[in-house]
């Protein structure tokens, strides 16, 4: 690599929604270039993509390249996210981001290029990278000399062609904290239904993925026989997700026996379960379907939970339906021991692609055999369905006695 293709000034944003990877994503990458090229200078965008347009950042001094390391034990993100599609010209005008008549990845660019940028380090989920890719694509065809290296968040865990996104291992294990608490409440009303809704647009991957790790908790606790505290009560009684379909009826017979033999019945679902049928239902009501800036359905405005919520309450005689969404309080915790792991292999690579200025997104490449890489941009694509057939899950569903039911043809 000759001098003069060496970086010397680095930008880093995070953007979407949270992930329990972005501050230590954050603290790595600044951990790194500090150990190995001291000399780049690096600023961080406030609010992601929002940030950049405005040219709006954090200078990140030596003070706090000294204490970088303790972005390790926090969540959410210190430089901020926002939700921005800069090929999105009409929602970024509306929202005052760019002025009318200008192109948002143009003024990216050129804020970029106005504040001597070389590499910019995008941390997100499938549109953060989408976004990061069109933008790689833009600064390419228009030879701005830029380098884009993206890092994949997404609690999902629903990237092509990427093995397993950052901060989705701890999103899990404190989804099933969450609900190990909430589970109690199964003894505050007799025939007690509680809906556990956990994050998922398409991919079922975290739910199931949560009720393991909670069932597992249970399948380690001890009880007291006779009184009611048993493991029975406690567990996990059906797991719903948008890659399985659902025979309402034939569960409601299953779950019903449950119910009258725990008088509680504990549900599992992705809040993509069941959505195209609400749709459906507004749809036939003349109600609007809520979207957001990239087209997605606004899911906490159909609220999938209360609606299943009230399909089963009725059909199990259940006196009282309690929903419970652990997504918040999941997303925003700071990164378990397997996540911490998985970063800092994830920012140390993509600093070396950044001193040889490789763009792509940085990730465990399916298609590749596995091996850990700056996976092209093109080849980044959300919506990637969880596979029903892995052991583990089948492994859950026969532990908790329901049927896998038929699997969903999943295509995006």
């Amino acid at each position: 690599m000759s001098i003069a293709s060496r970086p010397k000034k680095v930008a880093l944003l995070t953007a979407g929604g949270l992930a329990p990877c972005l501050s230590s994503a954050v603290g790595g990458l600044i951990e790194r270039y500090t150990e190995i090229a001291p000399d780049i200078e690096i600023i961080a965008y406030k609010g992601g993509y929002k940030g950049l347009l405005a040219g709006d950042s954090y200078v990140v001094t030596p003070e706090v390249r000294a204490h970088a390391a303790t972005l390790h034990r926090y969540g959410g993100s210190p430089i901020g996210n926002s939700r921005v599609k800069l090929t999105n010209v009409k929602d970024c005008v509306k929202r005052g981001l760019v002025k009318e008549g200008q192109d948002p990845q143009k003024v990216a660019a050129d804020q970029l290029v106005k504040d001597g940028v070389d590499i910019l380090h995008t941390i997100g989920g499938d549109d953060t990278n989408t976004a990061a890719a069109d933008l790689a694509a833009f600064l390419a065809k228009n030879d701005y000399g830029l380098t884009v290296i993206g890092l994949p968040k997404t609690i999902d865990n629903d990237v092509y062609p990427i093995r397993q996104s950052l901060g989705a291992w701890t999103a899990a294990e404190h989804g099933a904290r969450y609900f190990q608490n909430v589970v109690a409440e199964s003894g505050a009303n007799p025939r007690m239904l509680i809906i556990h809704e956990v994050m998922g647009r398409n991919c079922g991957w975290l739910t199931a993925a949560t009720a393991d790790y909670y069932q597992s908790m249970v399948d380690r606790q001890a009880f007291v026989p006779g009184i009611g505290l048993s493991k029975g009560r406690l567990s996990v009684h059906a797991v719903f997700i948008p890659e399985m379909a659902v025979d309402i009826a034939a569960e409601a017979a299953r779950l019903k026996a449950v119910m009258d033999e725990h008088d509680c019945v504990n549900i599992f679902i992705s809040e993509g379960a069941g959505v195209e049928s609400i749709i459906a239902e507004m749809t036939a009501k003349g109600q609007e379907v809520p979207r957001d800036a990239f087209g997605h359905v606004k899911l906490d405005a159909v609220n999938p939970g209360k609606w299943f919520g009230d399909q089963f309450a009725k059909m199990l005689g259940a006196e009282k339906c309690l929903v419970q969404k652990s997504g918040y309080y999941a997303r925003a915790a700071a990164a378990n021991s397997d996540d911490l792991r998985l970063i800092k292999s994830c920012t140390d690579l993509a600093v070396e692609c950044a001193l040889r200025r490789e763009s792509g997104v940085i990730g465990h490449d399916e298609d590749k055999g596995g091996v850990l890489r700056a996976i092209e941009f093109p080849r980044i694509k959300g919506g990637k369905p969880f596979d029903v057939t892995q052991p583990w899950f089948d492994k859950l569903l026969a532990k908790i006695g329901q049927p896998k039911g038929a699997q969903v043809d999943v295509k995006h």
